[in-house]
């Protein structure tokens, strides 16, 4: 049976309704992932998201907008397996949710005590998947399915 590291994933949209994605600081193609994290006992998947946003981007500036009802999986490959072991997960379980930006870019700040990315840029969220790992693209094209809607939708009210 396989094992999954529950996870927080987190879409950070503004008021143009691009969304914030963040370069990790490793050196591999494709980079390029939203803000996450794993979710502490005890703690709820939307906690874990706040809690996850400010401690990879200083973010707080946000308002709660939607997360999906099912949490999506993704099995880690080899090398990302080999390159961390002590996880001991075969892969993922992400619970997904949205915010908006209330707050203004002086406030992202990755430069933090643990730092996993190395620099930010806003983007249309269907540019989204094409500039993240192969892994993790099918997972990331349903998160873009259910958020673009969304999205779209609270930005027009």
């Amino acid at each position: 049976m396989k094992k999954y590291r529950p996870n927080a994933g987190i879409v950070l949209f503004r008021k143009d309704g691009k969304v914030l994605l963040c370069e990790r600081v490793e050196n591999y193609p494709k980079r390029w992932q939203f803000p996450q994290g794993g979710i502490d006992k005890g703690e709820t998947p939307l906690q874990a998201a706040v809690r996850e946003l400010r401690e990879e981007t200083s973010v707080v500036s946000v308002t709660f907008v939607a997360s999906l009802q099912e949490p999506l999986r993704y099995d880690f490959p080899p090398e990302v397996k080999n390159r961390h072991p002590e996880r001991n997960n075969d892969g993922q379980e992400q619970y997904w949710h949205l915010f908006y930006f209330t707050g203004q870019d002086k406030e992202i700040n990755l430069n933090t005590d643990e730092a996993e990315f190395r620099s930010y840029e806003w983007v249309d969220i269907t540019q989204v998947p094409q500039k993240v790992v192969d892994f993790k693209q099918k997972i990331y094209q349903i998160v873009v399915d259910k958020f673009s809607k969304i999205i779209q939708h609270y930005l027009q009210t």
